[in-house]
């Protein structure tokens, strides 16, 4: 049934295609970064906007993963350059060039070795999946990209609060603060079942760790591109502390607007 407003999954129908093709379909625009904090700018008319600002970029393209080579396709991308001294031989080895024994066995073999970027090492390295056309090692990508984007989504991880209990975990009520209740005002209550299922439900709401988890806010407006400073404005909120790694990317969710259905109009009209 066609709804008034539905929305429709670019994910679900790129992973239906790649099972019907056997391909993967073009990545989608993306930077690494870290949340500066929360702010509000204004628009034309005087509206205040609240906006989170995120330092994204330069991030320079680390290695460009291929179907042939790897089984899939990605590039990969840093954020943030660590100083040599706290990255290890394998880490300053995947940024430059680096003489050693297994290099020289694989050139001396014919083995060609894979590019470098010749940067620094990286504090934050994720990787985009997606076929990205003309995307070379060395390149540094900045917000630029995002020129004509009018929405993202960013992926953060979300502030750790350790073992909470339900009431702020999952925002339960408690328990009465009246006679009777005794220590208990802020306990969940009785988990048990009846003898038939005789057990409790997994996933029943319970005490337990609360926050450091992925998330990601879909959908974002893109307010404003601070080519300057490497800064994005995106509305509303985003997971994580000030100062946590995030991932932008342009978004997937399409929002399609059709008429309502002709059983509701119907309906609505006093019509059987």
């Amino acid at each position: 049934m066609q709804l008034a407003h539905a929305e429709f999954s670019f994910k679900a129908m790129n992973m239906a295609l790649q099972k019907v093709t056997g391909r993967e379909l073009p990545g989608r625009k993306g930077l690494l970064g870290r949340k500066v904090g929360m702010t509000q700018v204004f628009d034309a008319d005087g509206t205040a906007i609240p906006v989170t600002v995120i330092e994204a970029g330069p991030c320079p393209v680390t290695m460009v993963r291929t179907v042939d080579r790897d089984g899939y396709s990605a590039v990969q991308i840093g954020f943030l350059d660590k100083p040599r001294r706290l990255a290890s031989r394998s880490v300053r080895g995947q940024v430059a060039k680096l003489d050693s024994k297994r290099s020289k066995r694989l050139a001396e073999g014919g083995v060609a070795l894979l590019a470098k970027p010749d940067c620094e090492p990286q504090r934050f390295v994720s990787e985009l999946r997606g076929i990205f056309d003309g995307a070379t090692v060395g390149q540094v990508l900045t917000v630029d990209i995002f020129e004509g984007v009018n929405t993202v989504d960013v992926t953060g991880t979300s502030k750790g609060r350790g073992t909470a209990g339900v009431m702020k975990r999952h925002g339960f009520h408690g328990q009465r603060a009246s006679h009777g209740v005794k220590k208990v005002h802020r306990h969940q209550g009785g988990t048990g079942m009846n003898t038939s299922p005789g057990r409790v439900f997994k996933g029943k709401r319970m005490a337990g760790r609360f926050g450091n988890e992925q998330s990601t806010m879909r959908n974002l407006k893109l307010v404003r591109i601070d080519r300057e400073h490497n800064l994005l404005l995106v509305r509303g909120a985003i997971a994580g502390p000030n100062g946590s790694y995030v991932t932008v990317r342009q978004t997937n969710m399409v929002r399609r607007t059709g008429t309502a259905p002709a059983t509701a109009a119907k309906k609505k009209a006093g019509a059987k």
